[in-house]
């Protein structure tokens, strides 16, 4: 692995090293790793979860808002990445009710994660989306169970599903918010829209229902 970053942690002798979306400790001798949350105990903060969020945005900013399908409203107040499967119910129910998320001023940028994983319908479904003409049209069209023409071309569905897999998605829709904060599963649009509101108001901290 080739490390995006190294910095020194709280912990002496011990460094922060960044991989993608993922961190590790690692003694400054190279001789161990560990992964997993660093507490203070003292202050009872997690000090792990905000460099992973950090992480997270990082790998998707790397990633690009170029290789992923954007719904944008027409005043933007948040963004959110949603991990999704063409087949998978409650990401096309979240996709049905998407105008109420454009409503909301949360902008949706699709990342697809088609579960079954490459050469199944899933796989081949994504594709056919991200080669369309027009590809929103061709996921809204998707999303309803009706056919896309069947296209090949260059797709980032890999490394879109490695992200996802690096993020540590089990299923869909998997969110990370603009905070870099995981949300596994569907959120109602309203609901979502208070935890990134109070997630931008308490600076990028975890994203909860007020």
């Amino acid at each position: 692995m080739k490390p995006d970053s190294i910095k020194p942690s709280p912990l002496a002798g011990i460094s922060e090293v960044i991989v993608g979306p993922k961190l590790f400790y690692v003694s400054d001798d190279g001789k161990y790793l560990f992964q997993g949350s660093l507490i203070d105990l003292k202050n009872r903060e997690d000090l792990t979860e905000p460099k992973l969020a950090t992480a997270r945005l990082g790998a998707l900013e790397k990633l690009g808002e170029k290789n992923m399908i954007v719904f944008k409203p027409k005043i933007g107040k948040y963004v959110a990445y949603v991990f999704t499967d063409i087949d998978c119910g409650y990401c096309r129910k979240l996709h049905s009710e998407l105008d109420s998320y454009l409503k909301e001023g949360i902008e949706i940028r699709y990342l697809f994660f088609p579960r079954a994983g490459e050469g199944s319908e899933s796989w081949d479904k994504a594709v056919n989306v991200w080669c369309a003409k027009d590809r929103n049209a061709a996921l809204t069209k998707a999303k309803k169970g009706e056919k896309v023409e069947e296209r090949t071309c260059d797709n980032p569905i890999k490394e879109q599903m490695a992200l996802g897999t690096a993020i540590g998605a089990q299923g869909t829709p998997m969110i990370v918010t603009g905070g870099g904060n995981v949300l596994p599963g569907y959120v109602p649009a309203e609901q979502l829209a208070r935890m990134l509101k109070h997630e931008k108001d308490e600076g990028g901290r975890q994203a909860r229902t007020p």
